[in-house]
């Protein structure tokens, strides 16, 4: 009887194989695929939302919060965003065999690197099955395999997309083995991957807290072990009030689930008689509960229907995930730029002002994967950056940071091309 671990290594060692075919397909094979797959999201619409339906409803049964549910639903509207992802990734330029460097040394050598892929990417993933399509698109684009493992809460959606992806490869000319889908749900396969020297290149978590830190500290394999999102936006002492408010609503509002919504917003105490109800006002109207110091306490005074509550130190380190907010009052943009570095963790931070000057040292002394000025947090994000989609937001600073697109699943070898030069 096969066993998780058996599956994993069999698998494995079949991507290892089909890596070697996908690095040197053409492009536009490599494309023809990509829209198989677009199409198959439409053609087999159907297929998908029962099998999402099934594990919605499983979710719901298991007493899942409502944040988690978000992330582990498909709609029809979700599918076509996800199939208009992977046209934006087809119209990107193949990075594989881009020269990105050549120069002529005094001695005539032509010294360059070119992109290569990186082989056989490994991902581990919880409850967002769209993840299952935006992965395998970019790697098969940039010419790696991928052993997909999703969690148990999405096995039927991941398994039905899993199954479009390779379908659509197969009739398109790839090898359908490029793109492998680990079935089992059983835990001891993550621990296995998490050391699968020379079968997986790279290793991408995408999930919780709880996941990345397994990651960090058990994997023998290189690994992307950041992306937990706790997002801050400063309101600055000049900053236009209604902006301010659009900008942190849409940052906490527009899809609280995913890790670069808004997790605290930082006022200035000049801003804050104004700001402060304005935005208490619309957080009210959608159910945010906000997360007050005291000082912010003091000033909201009565809004209907809002839910405030004092602020805990543990809520300024939370990725709420969820209709919360932190609410801090400060003096002065260097202790707003303190608050960032000591809670944040690197991943999407913005500011909101009329003050060139603060928003230079904001993008400056920020040291986050994306720093943002009178914008939401909400577009750190692949396909708002013109990578067409991600397989995961870095907050790494080696070897990719912010989101992963087409560029950071490859490599570079060095190539150097001479006319018999010998070294003296």
């Amino acid at each position: 009887m096969q066993t998780a671990v058996d599956e994993l290594t069999i698998k494995a060692q079949a991507a290892k194989k089909a890596a070697r075919e996908l690095a040197k397909t053409r492009g536009e094979v490599k494309n023809n695929a990509l829209l198989s797959i677009a199409n198959g999201l439409k053609s087999r619409q159907e297929e998908i939302l029962e099998a999402n339906e099934k594990d919605y409803q499983a979710g719901q049964q298991a007493g899942l919060d409502e944040a988690f549910l978000d992330r582990l639903l498909l709609t029809p509207d979700r599918l076509e965003g996800m199939a208009d992802d992977v046209r934006g990734v087809v119209m990107l330029p193949d990075p594989v065999g881009q020269v990105i460097e050549m120069k002529t040394m005094p001695n005539g050598l032509q010294v360059g690197k070119r992109r290569v892929p990186l082989g056989v990417i490994g991902t581990i993933y919880e409850s967002r099955p769209n993840v299952t399509i935006d992965i395998s698109v970019l790697c098969l684009k940039s010419g790696n395999a991928i052993i997909l493992r999703g969690g148990k809460e999405a096995i039927h959606s991941n398994t039905a997309l899993a199954g479009l992806v390779r379908d659509s490869i197969a009739e398109a000319g790839l090898p359908a083995d490029t793109v492998q889908f680990i079935e089992s749900t059983d835990r001891a396969i993550v621990g296995q991957m998490l050391t699968a020297k020379g079968l997986i290149d790279l290793l991408i978590p995408r999930g919780g807290q709880e996941l990345i830190n397994r990651v960090a500290e058990h994997a023998t394999i290189p690994a992307i072990t950041g992306g937990v999102g706790v997002c801050h936006t400063y309101v600055d002492e000049s900053a236009d009030v209604n902006m301010a408010a659009d900008i942190v609503f849409n940052a906490k509002v527009q899809r609280p689930s995913v890790c670069n919504a808004l997790d605290t917003v930082i006022i200035h105490s000049a801003a804050a008689p104004s700001y402060l109800p304005e935005i208490a006002k619309r957080f009210a109207e959608v159910g945010v509960e906000m997360r007050c110091d005291r000082r912010a306490l003091t000033m909201l005074g009565t809004v209907d229907g809002l839910k405030a509550i004092p602020v805990t130190e543990e809520d300024w380190t939370t990725e709420h995930l969820s209709l919360r907010a932190g609410v801090r009052i400060v003096d002065s943009l260097d202790e707003a730029l303190d608050h960032i570095e000591t809670y944040g963790s690197g991943h999407s931070d913005a500011i909101v002002t009329e003050d060139y000057t603060h928003a230079m040292r904001f993008l400056n002394e920020v040291d986050s994967a994306a720093v943002f000025v009178n914008a939401s947090t909400r577009f750190n994000d692949g396909g708002q950056f013109g990578l067409g989609a991600e397989v995961a937001v870095s907050t790494n600073k080696f070897h990719a940071r912010g989101p992963m697109g087409l560029e950071e699943l490859t490599s570079y070898k060095w190539t150097v091309i001479g006319d018999g030069q010998v070294r003296p």
